[in-house]
């Protein structure tokens, strides 16, 4: 199940972290026809030719390192905006005997190389993210460059097309194949694009206690850039009211709202903001600079929930956890942050939930604690508390 073939070779490749539940693949049918298009075997179009990989290969929004590893003898640079899309590249090129620093790592917030030859783009689930990629990169391209993007076909909508024709030039789209489908991009040095419109700032609505009517930063991609969204929004009236010295991890982050008001309501408090996404920690951070945080003790942390938190240091979490993976519904990722939680909480700590009603947090809360506090709920929210025993 492990096991992608392509001409180039064979290659084992898991998800990170690895999970022997999981049977999800670390790649689909969109990176394999972009390999084979690549290869020359099958691009939907009628050519047949190789590509020309021999100069600077960039591979944007690698979900988990898939195309990164089977590319690598052409040493790409790889962007993502994902920290476990970078562990994971990391963890299969190991697997697969591939010498680490044929791939060059970047995050979406890191300058891209200053020319690309050759840019390979995995359509992200956020056209904004897309927007703001295309718009860094379309100074680094020339008229040669080649440009193809992937995804699978219900992913690639004509929205996604015009974002292609409008950054960077002429856009047509090759034949679908196991549902998935290329986009192919004539690169305009000339194109008048217009300037990059991300990142976004709105003020946040007058009934949200602590944080009422302050501006929140939002870089693109992170979950609902352009307003606040409706659980966080009554995560935010029931926070709980601590005082005195203490740490708080925001976690899942995002634009750093939640650990913004813990901080404000409690001065005493060390926010620690941590998020996979390069995008959202960026935007956590400005966010908090700019309402009173800039003399404010406090941590910014990309990485693998509260994996890089010692164990017993923490006296409160705040999480609104997702509960997507790109298209795939799971709670993998709720239950990874709890359990986490638990680890980096001192005896006593608390974790504090918000999430659907329809999830059942509370079972897995009470797996993993022994227990769980309905604090607040509403027809389609609840928030819950459980205490580290």
């Amino acid at each position: 199940m492990n096991h992608l073939t392509t001409s180039l070779g064979e290659y084992d490749l898991v998800r990170f972290p690895e999970d022997p539940r999981d049977r999800l693949r670390a790649w689909d049918a969109a990176d394999e026809y972009l390999l084979r298009h690549l290869e020359g075997t099958d691009n939907g179009t009628g050519d047949a030719a190789p590509a020309d990989l021999s100069g600077t290969v960039v591979v944007v929004g690698d979900r988990w390192g898939a195309l990164a590893t089977a590319l690598a003898p052409c040493r790409p640079t790889q962007i993502t905006d994902s920290f476990l899309a970078q562990q994971a590249t990391r963890v299969n090129l190991e697997r697969n005997g591939i010498d680490a620093s044929a791939v060059r790592l970047l995050s979406t917030q890191e300058a891209p190389p200053e020319r690309i030859d050759v840019l390979l783009i995995r359509v992200p689930k956020s056209l904004a993210l897309l927007e703001d990629q295309l718009h860094r990169l379309a100074p680094h391209v020339h008229a040669g460059t080649v440009v193809v993007g992937t995804g699978m076909v219900k992913e690639i909508h004509t929205s996604t097309l015009r974002l292609f024709e409008r950054i960077l030039g002429t856009t047509r789209t090759s034949l679908a194949a196991k549902k998935a489908r290329l986009i192919f991009c004539t690169p305009d040095p000339g194109l008048a694009r217009g300037g990059d419109p991300w990142p976004h700032s709105y003020a946040l609505p007058s009934d949200v206690g602590v944080v009422s009517g302050l501006t929140v930063t939002n870089h693109a991609g992170i979950f609902c850039a352009e307003r606040l969204d409706i659980g966080t929004r009554f995560f935010l009236r029931h926070l709980p009211r601590r005082r005195g010295a203490e740490r708080v991890v925001d976690l899942g982050c995002g634009n750093g709202v939640v650990g913004l008001a813990a901080a404000l309501a409690n001065p005493e408090a060390e926010v620690v903001f941590t998020d996979e996404s390069f995008q959202a920690v960026a935007s956590a951070e400005a966010t908090f600079r700019a309402n009173g945080g800039a003399d404010r003790k406090a941590e910014f942390v990309v990485g693998d929930g509260l994996s890089g938190v010692p164990e017993g240091t923490v006296d409160l979490v705040l999480n609104n956890p997702p509960f997507h993976s790109h298209q795939a519904t799971t709670d993998a990722t709720a239950r990874r942050m709890f359990g986490g939680a638990r680890d980096a909480l001192l005896p006593g700590g608390e974790l504090w939930v918000v999430g659907n009603r329809h999830l059942g947090y509370h079972v897995t809360l009470r797996r993993i604690f022994g227990n769980s506090e309905l604090v607040a709920s509403d027809p389609k929210f609840v928030v819950l508390r459980a205490v580290k025993r």
